[in-house]
């Protein structure tokens, strides 16, 4: 079975140490809720972080665990996903660095009603909700920026459930492995591109809504389309052109 942190963290706790807060504070800039503040107001979130090192597997909470603040990834992947008592799992979000997660259940004042899982070894920071809410007793525009932002993670999820609802599997994929050239770093490319996917395809096609299979058989006849090379987690893309062309027919 899993190790959950909150596990680990009961034998030996992760606070910042004082020494460390100008490195907190460093991180801490870059958290999208907390951006643009000054060195000060950092400095007293500083003080409810905890820096959190979980191994490939680990679970950071269950459905139904209390919530006390939100994570931010430093490095490494995060799977949010439910699991239903037959054990079957849908996954609904697979956060990267420098994506928080838990914002709107620690406003709201409620259990998880999703599990987190680290799908590689990663590095997260954990803020107290105690420091966020004071901030927000002091700071009316500091509310704005929570709402900016959870009314952004709202349109993204809105944005899903379009794509689940009105795009067929085939469109799904294309679309998806167009989205992970766009975030390679290098987007606008032209020609031969090869994309790594960030994690095991079952878990993809979960995210995507599609089961394994169709997920296996779609990219399958991407391949004989010779839209796609499949090479284990590595798809290359002969013509990224094409493949754009492909998608804006459907």
């Amino acid at each position: 079975m899993p190790v959950t942190t909150t596990e680990r963290e009961t034998s030996a706790p992760l606070t910042v140490k004082e020494h460390d807060t100008g490195h907190v504070c460093r991180l801490l800039a870059h958290v999208p809720l907390l951006e643009g503040l000054a060195p000060e107001e950092l400095a007293r979130f500083a003080r409810g972080v905890r820096e959190q090192h979980v191994d490939k597997g680990d679970v950071l909470f269950h459905r139904g665990d209390p919530c006390h603040g939100f994570h931010l990834v430093l490095c490494g992947q995060i799977k949010l996903a439910f699991t239903s008592a037959e054990g079957q799992e849908k996954v609904i979000e697979i956060m990267r660095p420098g994506q928080s997660f838990g914002e709107a259940v620690m406003f709201m004042e409620k259990p998880y009603f999703v599990m987190a899982q680290a799908l590689t070894e990663s590095r997260l920071l954990h803020i107290a909700k105690s420091v966020v809410f004071e901030e927000m007793d002091r700071d009316p525009t500091f509310c704005r920026r929570i709402i900016a932002g959870l009314s952004q993670r709202l349109h993204h999820l809105i944005a899903d459930v379009e794509t689940y609802s009105l795009l067929s599997g085939r469109e799904r994929i294309v679309g998806y492995l167009l989205r992970e050239e766009e975030s390679s770093g290098e987007p606008g490319l032209c020609g031969r591109v090869s994309i790594r996917l960030p994690t095991s395809k079952g878990t993809i096609a979960s995210r995507l809504n599609l089961t394994q299979e169709h997920f296996s058989r779609i990219l399958h006849e991407l391949a004989e389309a010779g839209l796609i090379v499949v090479e284990g987690r590595t798809i290359h893309i002969p013509d990224i052109e094409r493949l754009r062309t492909t998608s804006a027919r459907y």
